[in-house]
């Protein structure tokens, strides 16, 4: 299977006016996070779709199409990547693992990161030692500061919460708002699981932590606690 050939499909299935709006959902504009990215305007579950008729595509080939200029292409090629992680064997994943991190500067929006990260960084981590989160933690991009956070949903989903909690805690003063958010959203998912660990982490820090956060992470809470904690009275 060529790339040529998967790119040349998804052109012909474009659609200009999604594509418009894509553009302003994704803050393309000059100063926003996503500025210059172009789009074909096509949906998720129509990549998906067409990534089932793809799979098996060589590893050569995907890179090419991570590569590339368009959106959903990128998208396209993680959603293959992601596919060829989970029927792989170890000395695969680890050339997918290494062929993901050496690439962080295409998974450049948050879509990207998050059908991704947990599924092939997370996973092969997760048994490994974990340090280069940490170093995508601090980093200047804003896209591995999100892929670090992210990444951890895995360990989350096995109820390893100790590095999530840490990264939480390097990116508890970040200025980004999608890493915010992604933060509020991997302590909601810890709490989803174990209450009593996510609130031990909110009640030391909760009256710091940005507002955006906050709220993501206490989304599900009881009315009465949720008010409590944004009113800071907890």
């Amino acid at each position: 299977m060529k790339s040529e050939n998967a790119i040349k499909y998804l052109k012909s299935i474009s659609d200009k006016d999604r594509a418009e709006h894509l553009q302003r959902y994704f803050k393309t504009r000059k100063g926003e996070y996503g500025y210059k990215d172009k789009f074909l305007g096509i949906t998720v579950p129509v990549l998906r779709k067409q990534a089932k008729i793809y799979r098996g595509m060589p590893l050569s080939e995907i890179l090419r199409l991570l590569r590339n200029e368009f959106h959903e292409v990128r998208l396209f090629s993680l959603l293959l990547l992601v596919d060829l992680f989970a029927t792989s064997n170890e000395i695969m994943k680890e050339k997918i693992s290494n062929l993901y991190l050496k690439n962080t500067r295409y998974i450049n929006n948050w879509d990207l990161v998050d059908l991704s990260s947990r599924y092939i960084l997370g996973q092969w981590l997760f048994d490994k030692n974990r340090s280069i989160l940490y170093k995508l933690a601090g980093s200047k991009s804003l896209w591995e500061r999100r892929i670090s956070v992210i990444s951890t949903f895995y360990f989350i989903s096995k109820k390893d919460f100790n590095d999530s909690l840490k990264i939480a805690h390097l990116l508890l003063y970040d200025k980004e708002d999608l890493i915010h958010k992604a933060v509020g959203w991997m302590l909601r998912e810890i709490g989803n699981r174990d209450i009593k660990t996510e609130e031990v982490f909110l009640k030391k820090h909760y009256k710091k932590m940005p507002r955006t956060m906050l709220r993501y992470a206490i989304e599900k809470f009881p009315e009465a606690r949720r008010k409590a904690y944004l009113m800071g009275k907890m």
